[in-house]
């Protein structure tokens, strides 16, 4: 996994219950200390039965509390949860829920989230209808006022057999909540961000279209990079093949009419707009109803299709922006092939842009479909800043930087 800036060097409790759940906290583990966090994991001794201490230090290389009379460092594991930038209870079962609404403190685990002066992030796991139930659920909402944080539980099968509610996360989906969680307080918090991303199609017939090798990626990148800043975040999407961000509103679409509405309705009270889509500049004059079948005239004649321009995205927010003031900042890309620093210049101007981020898509490791990319930053007063080759996530976090500091008035 490649390091996550916002979990970088981060202080992160893992607190694991007992639950069969257990397992994916070692998951869990393993994705938070790959992305650069310092885990530290409690244990209970229930949680004990199910997985070893040992695997835990396996994936951390950390040390595994679960001892509360250690003498030695029980006062060191309670300045833990004082020191900690978030505590993760992962599994937490019904039984934890409990003494955490209550207040008790009978094991290292407890005692810790009442000394904790950080936000706390809970996964429950239980069994059967364990969930619903109005003791749990009372439970759950007496930490909700508390401002404790909730992930999941999902749907499904269960160990029992029984399908309900109760099911913990899967890690993945649990690694973004802990983003999302660190993220409240970023240079981002409170603020609406828009964020295109992928090709559009424009139908020739129902099996083929017109469309461009953009797979998204830059993006995505954008999206999770205003996500970690702790924006909120609509991302439309046209259709692309990589998982989307959670905690992302997500807007699905296939053509550039179909974006441009999403756009226009989404930045009406947008503090930033991150134009990163790969918009089909063309579209059939006509799309015929059924598929189009080769003939022997086609074959001698070839056939014709006819071209017509489709709605000029950026144009049309400039204009809606004119008359209303949002987007607050507008980022857009210009992928090119030539001479690439003079169009976007030019086009910078002309669609009335903050910023745009230019890149020569022919550049070996940069452009569609590739995990790096090579841009250079412009305003209207000149080059921002030349970004050498590097991951997209690393050029998504540095453009959301730049936007945040225009937005903040640094």
């Amino acid at each position: 996994m490649k390091t996550i800036s916002l979990l970088k060097d981060k202080k992160i409790l893992l607190g694991v219950t007992g639950s069969i759940a257990c397992y994916k906290a070692v998951d869990l583990a393993s994705h938070l200390t790959q992305a650069g966090a310092s885990v530290d994991v409690m244990m209970t001794e229930a949680a004990m039965k199910f997985v070893s201490p040992l695997a835990f230090r396996s994936v951390t290389g950390r040390p595994v509390y679960h001892d509360m009379w250690n003498l030695e460092g029980h006062v060191r594991h309670v300045g833990l949860g004082e020191t900690a930038d978030l505590l993760v209870i992962a599994p937490v079962t019904a039984n934890t829920l409990a003494k955490l609404a209550y207040g008790l403190a009978d094991n290292l685990l407890t005692v810790t989230a009442l000394a904790a002066r950080c936000p706390i992030l809970a996964a429950p796991a239980m069994d059967g209808g364990m969930y619903e139930h109005p003791a749990t659920q009372a439970n759950l909402a007496t930490l909700a006022q508390r401002g404790v944080l909730f992930a999941g539980p999902a749907k499904g099968r269960m160990a029992s057999g029984l399908t309900g509610h109760g099911r913990m996360v899967e890690p993945d989906e649990l690694l973004a909540q802990v983003r999302l969680a660190l993220a409240r307080k970023g240079p981002l918090h409170g603020r609406h961000v828009v964020v295109t991303t992928g090709p559009t199609q424009e139908a020739l017939d129902p099996v083929r279209f017109i469309s461009n090798r953009s797979t998204g990626k830059q993006g995505l990148a954008v999206a999770q990079a205003a996500l970690d800043a702790g924006a909120r975040v609509t991302l439309i999407a046209g259709p692309v093949q990589q998982a989307l961000p959670i905690g992302a509103d997500i807007i699905q679409v296939t053509t550039t009419q179909e974006m441009a509405d999403a756009v226009l309705t989404a930045v009406t009270d947008a503090d930033a707009l991150f134009m990163v889509a790969a918009v089909a500049d063309f579209r059939p004059q006509t799309r015929s109803e059924q598929k189009i079948k080769k003939t022997e005239t086609d074959e001698a004649w070839g056939l014709a299709i006819g071209l017509e321009k489709t709605l000029d995205i950026l144009s049309a927010v400039k204009e809606q922006r004119e008359k209303t003031g949002f987007p607050r900042v507008a980022l857009g890309f210009a992928a090119e092939t030539q001479n690439a620093f003079e169009y976007g210049r030019h086009k910078l101007l002309r669609k009335g842009l903050n910023y745009i981020a230019v890149n020569d898509v022919t550049a070996e490791g940069a452009g569609f479909a590739v995990d790096t990319n090579k841009i250079v930053l412009l305003s209207s007063a000149g080059v921002v800043e030349e970004m050498p080759l590097q991951s997209k996530t690393a050029v998504a976090e540095r453009l959301v930087h730049h936007v945040a500091k225009t937005l903040n008035g640094k």
